[in-house]
C-alpha cells in the first residue's frame, strides 16, 4: 500500500515539472488561448482636438503633407493672405505660405504623435517665366535637388491647394533654364514618398 502512495505522488509531482520542461523547450503547455490586443504603435500619426486647435491662427485654412512613418499624412495649417489681393497674386502668397508651413517645425504634440517634416527653410516661390505654362511655380531649389521626401511633400501640398490647378497636379520648374515640369500626387507617392517620386512629364509648351 505504501509504495502505491508513493508512485502516486510520483506522478503528481512529475505534472508540473513535466509543465516547466516543456515550457523550458518553447512548446506550449496549455492550449488555453490568451488574448493581450494588438501590440501598441510607437507612431500615432493622430492629434487630439485640443491639439488641433493650438496650430490655429488667423489667415486662409490650408492643409500641409507632413511624414509620418513612411507615409504623408495632412495637417491644418493658416497663411496670411492680404485682402484684395489679386487672384495672380494671392495665388504666389498662398504658394510661398505652403512652402513656410513645411519648412516650419512641427509642434512638440506633433513631434510626440510621430511628425517630421523634410522640407528645408529658405526656399522661395517665384513667378512663371516667358515660354511657361500660366500656372507654372519656380522654386529657388530646383526640384531635382529636393531630397524625394521633400519633393513629395511639396508637390502633393501644392497639388491640393489654390496655388494648382485642382487636378492633382503641380507645374514646377527651378531657378535654373530648365523647362517646367508637371507633377502629379498619387495614392502610391502619398504611401511611400520615400521610395515613390511623384510622377513627372515636361510642361513646356502646355
Amino acid at each position: 500500500m505504501m509504495t502505491a502512495r508513493l508512485a502516486a505522488v510520483s506522478r503528481l509531482l512529475a505534472v508540473p515539472a513535466l509543465a516547466v520542461l516543456l515550457a523550458g523547450c518553447g512548446i506550449r503547455a496549455t492550449e488555453v488561448p490568451t488574448n493581450f490586443g494588438p501590440a501598441p504603435s510607437r507612431v500615432q500619426c493622430s492629434l487630439s482636438e485640443s491639439d488641433v486647435s493650438t496650430q490655429a491662427t488667423r489667415g486662409v485654412p490650408v492643409q500641409v503633407f507632413l511624414l509620418c512613418g513612411s507615409s504623408l499624412v495632412t495637417v491644418d495649417r493658416t497663411v496670411r493672405v492680404p485682402d484684395g489681393a489679386a487672384d495672380s497674386e494671392r495665388r504666389m502668397l498662398v504658394a510661398q505660405g505652403l512652402l513656410d508651413q513645411l519648412a516650419t517645425p512641427p509642434s512638440t504634440a506633433e513631434k510626440e504623435a510621430g511628425y517630421s517634416t523634410d522640407v528645408r527653410g529658405g526656399i522661395t516661390v517665384g513667378r512663371p517665366r516667358p515660354g511657361d505654362p500660366e500656372d507654372t511655380l519656380r522654386l529657388s531649389t530646383a526640384p531635382a535637388g529636393l531630397t524625394s521626401y521633400a519633393l513629395a511633400q511639396i508637390v502633393c501640398t501644392f497639388s491640393d491647394s489654390a496655388a494648382a490647378e485642382g487636378d492633382g497636379s503641380v507645374i514646377l520648374g527651378g531657378p535654373g533654364a530648365e523647362s517646367p515640369r508637371r507633377y502629379e500626387c498619387t495614392d502610391e507617392v502619398r504611401a511611400r514618398p520615400g521610395s515613390t517620386e511623384p510622377p513627372s512629364k515636361d510642361a513646356a509648351g502646355e
